[in-house]
């Protein structure tokens, strides 16, 4: 009892700013990640524990690191869609925002100048309120045609170096056309695809905690 106590008493005083050095076990931080993006963020047609977001914050946290990954994925969005909730979407103290946003904009064939300008919206409004961010890249379906495709899949890269935020190429590299690793409809990955990203995905995000946790 007398160690609670005097716990409890520290942490007054730290809150208080009479001891602005002692920080108390109870606030060793632990680093939000919110996963803005689609129905490969959702976990379209898989279960909870096998969804993307899940399996990405067991390997972070088998990794060593104090974090929570949250799902903010909703399945059919678009680069608009996601810039019109991006504000609600992404709570206040989160650490890092990995945006993967833009598979439908070139499944419905969005013009990629629209797809680059909602982006571009959407991460310099995460940007302002000093969350760092991880933007996951998307290819265009070859059936689209060879302008479309070469328009939008410069999408990302020329986000990348105008904000100079990291960039992961593909989400689905590894995955995409690989039929074992997808469920029936050929687009969305099934539990063995999903494992796949996160085993190459994962490092570049435990990099970038490490780099933004304080």
């Amino acid at each position: 009892m007398r160690s609670l106590s005097r716990r409890k008493t520290l942490t007054a005083l730290a809150v208080t700013g009479l001891f602005p050095s002692l920080v108390p076990v109870e606030a060793a931080s632990e680093f939000t990640i919110v996963a803005l993006g689609d129905s490969l963020t959702a976990g379209y047609g898989l279960p909870p524990e096998e969804a993307f977001t899940t399996l990405l914050e067991q390997r972070l946290k088998a990794n060593g690191l104090n974090v929570e990954v949250v799902n903010a994925g909703v399945s059919g969005d678009t680069s608009k869609g996601g810039l019109a909730r991006v504000d609600w979407s992404v709570p206040d103290g989160t650490g890092l925002v990995i945006v993967e946003l833009g598979a439908n904009d070139a499944l419905r064939g969005i013009s990629p100048a629209e797809t680059a300008k909602n982006l571009d919206a959407i991460i310099t409004r995460i940007r302002q309120r000093g969350i760092a961010v991880l933007l996951a890249g998307m290819l265009a379906p070859p059936n689209m045609g060879r302008d479309y495709e070469a328009a939008f899949n410069a999408i990302y890269p020329d986000l990348e170096k105008k904000h100079k935020v990291a960039l992961y190429p593909f989400f689905l590299d590894g995955v995409a056309a690989v039929p074992n690793l997808n469920q029936a409809d050929g687009i969305h990955p099934n539990a063995a695809g999903t494992t796949v990203i996160i085993e190459r995905l994962a490092p570049v995000v435990d990099k970038l905690v490490r780099a933004h946790a304080s």
